[in-house]
Order: structure tokens, then sequence, then C-alpha cells
């Protein structure tokens, strides 16, 4: 059995009479340890297909399941803990508590998982053993995003959901958040999930599951993915 797996996974939303499908029969698998990039234009299923295996969205049909467990048919409260103890998130926007130096934010998802890492062991992995102390608005854009990095990396999760992470990044930043998330899959044996319209990731990846229409168009393999230093956009 796959790490991740997809069986004919559909989503549709009802507004009135009128059903629209965000995903339609999505089939897919991910080993574990893989990096993964989900690629396709906006509007294609993407961020569906991330909601519903972070359970924060459910599915209308099909089955989702991550390590051997059914997330398709979890109720509320399971679907809750999932998410706390086996999901580690990073968005576009790096979301942030102001008022809380890089250290206590990353403290904060400590303290709701059940195998945290330290958070000062996770800062110093990212880059940032040296900016502890300092608030979001004395951090880089860069620097921000490697906070919310470490944040989801100590959780200890199983799996890490990047959407669009290099989004409000400038082109140089944005390889070397690339190369973070890379390096941290190779190093940690950690399985990588990034959402992106950016075909140009596709090149670092092990596993290219290219999503339109809310359907799975392919899904490709490198089996000699490139260093995200090399990528070109």
């Amino acid at each position: 059995m796959a790490f991740v797996e997809f069986s004919n996974v559909s989503k549709i939303y009802r507004m009135g009479e009128v059903e629209v499908a965000a995903a339609d029969g999505m089939a897919f698998e991910i080993e574990r340890g893989e990096f993964a990039v989900v690629v396709g234009p906006s509007g294609a299923g993407k961020t569906t297909l991330l909601n519903m295996l972070g359970g924060m969205d459910t599915c209308s049909s099909g089955t989702i399941m991550l390590d051997g467990a059914e997330i398709s048919a979890m109720g509320e409260r399971e679907l809750t803990l999932y998410r706390r103890h086996d999901i580690g998130f990073v968005f576009q926007f790096y979301n942030l508590v102001q008022n809380l130096t890089a250290r206590e934010n990353v403290e904060l998802a400590s303290q709701i998982c059940a195998n945290p890492l330290p958070a000062d062991e996770v800062l110093a992995q990212v880059g940032l053993g040296s900016r502890l102390d300092n608030f979001p608005a004395q951090l880089s854009g860069g620097e921000q995003q490697r906070v919310a990095i470490a944040r989801a990396l100590a959780k200890n999760p199983k799996l890490l959901l990047c959407d669009e992470p290099t989004g409000a990044l400038d082109y140089n930043t944005g390889k070397a958040i690339l190369k973070l998330l890379q390096d941290t899959c190779r190093d940690t044996g950690k399985t990588v999930v990034v959402i992106t319209h950016n075909s140009a990731f596709c090149d670092i990846a092990n596993r290219v599951i290219r999503v339109r229409e809310g359907r799975v168009a392919c899904v490709e393999t490198n089996a000699h993915p490139a260093s995200a230093d090399t990528l070109e956009w």
C-alpha cells in the first residue's frame, strides 16, 4: 500500500440547484519519503486536493488513505486530531503571530501535538539558529517562511503540505525555500507535497501529479530529480 492514496475521489459543491465538481474521480499514489509536486492552472482542483488530503475538507465520494488510515472515513473530531498530529502545513502567506518571537511561533505548534521536536533545534535546521528571539517584523519574507516551515516540522508530522510556498517571495528567495524543502525531504525522510501552478518545479520532484479540470491528467516519476539550485523560471 502506498503512503498516500486517492482512489476515485470526487468533491461536489452545490450552489442552489447547480452542482460543481471541484474534484472529479481523482486517483493517484505517493510513496513514503517522496517529494511530490501537484501542478496545474488556477481552478484545476489543486487546492481542493490539498484541503481533502490535509483534512480541512471532506470528499463527496471515493477513498483517501494516509499511512494505512482512511482519512475519508473520519468524523470531525478525528479530522481535528489528524490535522493536529499528522499534517504540517506551509502556506503562501506565513500566518505568523506578530507579537511572538520566531521561537514562540514554533513552540505554538509544539504545544498541540503528540511528539514535537525542540523549537530551537528545528529553527537551527532551517538556518535561523541566530534569529530565535526576533519578531516576524524583524525578519525578511524568506526568513518568515523559514519560521513557518520550522513550525510545521516541529510537529514532527507524517506529511508536510505546502500550498504555493514561494508565491509571496522573490525569485532567489523562492529557490532557497524550495531547496530547503527538498533537503528536508531527503535528510529527514519526510513526505513533502508542494502545490503549485509553476511547472518548473516538476524537475525537482520524485513524483509529479498534473491536475486539470478537477481530474488527474497524468502522474510522472523522476528517477533523478534535479536540485532546486538549478531551477529557472
